[in-house]
């Protein structure tokens, strides 16, 4: 991608290094093993997965070690590292690409903030941590991204590549999106009919942002796209179903399949029209 020289958002506070917690702790609780026992519970049940871990840290010796309030006094200071202005850069595009089509419609655009971590930390919506993954908190506006996901997204799943970074962010920004546009006050989060069509959704409207930051922007190189569609691919519910137990229960999917989510990945990618990514009507882009 060709971000380098591409403004920043002034939305992302980089709570890095300080302002969360270590789940479980000094070493003690949830370790790395119970936290992949809360997703594998997860996938089987449909619970969200910040339930499992509220449930688990509510019991946990440790747990009053946490910070009851994540905010802080003073605002946080923007990221001076690499990554962390990769991921400011993807935001302000989505914030662009967003509130320019926003506009079309008569609508205002409410820019989302971008929180950064490392370890763990509280949200409006529960825990964040890494092992849940990057999140939409439709209470607090914000979406909770820990960058050692990227590496993670490269070296477990084989989707590499800064597009399939920004990707993800798009993803989740689809999400706030979808809070803006009043989806999440029509249908409830937790009705796992409801739970994949409004994933889907977030995809396409990644695709969406995608378009028009190669249109607009010039930000998109030749293999950029494929290497999204390599994402969405390795984190559909079957896939990760079969990595986690050994077979797949499609009842159970609560994100949709590798190919329905890189169908809509690229149904976005491809019209740049958000009217085009109605998951609701029929899941087969």
């Amino acid at each position: 991608m060709r971000w380098e020289d591409q403004p920043e958002s002034t939305n992302v506070e980089d709570a890095r290094g300080g302002g969360g917690f270590r789940i479980g702790g000094r070493g003690a609780g949830i370790g790395c093993g119970g936290l992949l026992l809360v997703l594998l519970v997860s996938w089987l049940t449909g619970i969200n997965p910040l339930q499992l871990l509220d449930m688990v840290n509510s019991v946990s010796p440790s747990a009053s070690t946490a910070p009851a309030n994540p905010s802080r006094s003073a605002p946080a200071p923007a990221p001076n590292d690499q990554l962390g202005k990769f991921a400011s850069v993807v935001l302000a595009s989505t914030e662009n690409v967003w509130t320019d089509l926003f506009a079309r419609s008569g609508k205002t655009y409410e820019k989302p903030k971008l929180v950064l971590f490392s370890g763990g930390m509280r949200s409006s919506c529960g825990i964040a941590s890494t092992a849940t993954g990057p999140f939409y908190c439709q209470l607090d506006h914000k979406v909770y991204l820990d960058l050692s996901f990227f590496q993670e997204l490269s070296r477990r799943f084989g989707a590499s590549g800064e597009f399939a970074d920004a990707y993800v962010i798009a993803h989740e920004v689809g999400h706030h999106v979808q809070n803006q546009l009043g989806l999440f006050d029509r249908i409830s989060r937790d009705s796992r009919s409801a739970s994949v069509p409004v994933e889907l959704q977030a995809d396409c409207y990644a695709g969406v942002w995608g378009y028009h930051a190669n249109k607009d922007r010039h930000m998109i190189e030749p293999g950029d796209f494929e290497a999204g569609l390599r994402a969405a691919s390795a984190i559909g519910d079957d896939r990760l179903q079969k990595m986690s137990q050994g077979y797949v229960s499609p009842d159970s999917f609560t994100h949709g399949s590798s190919s329905e989510r890189t169908g809509w990945l690229r149904r976005g990618l491809e019209t740049g029209d958000p009217g085009r990514c109605d998951t609701f009507s029929g899941r087969a882009p």
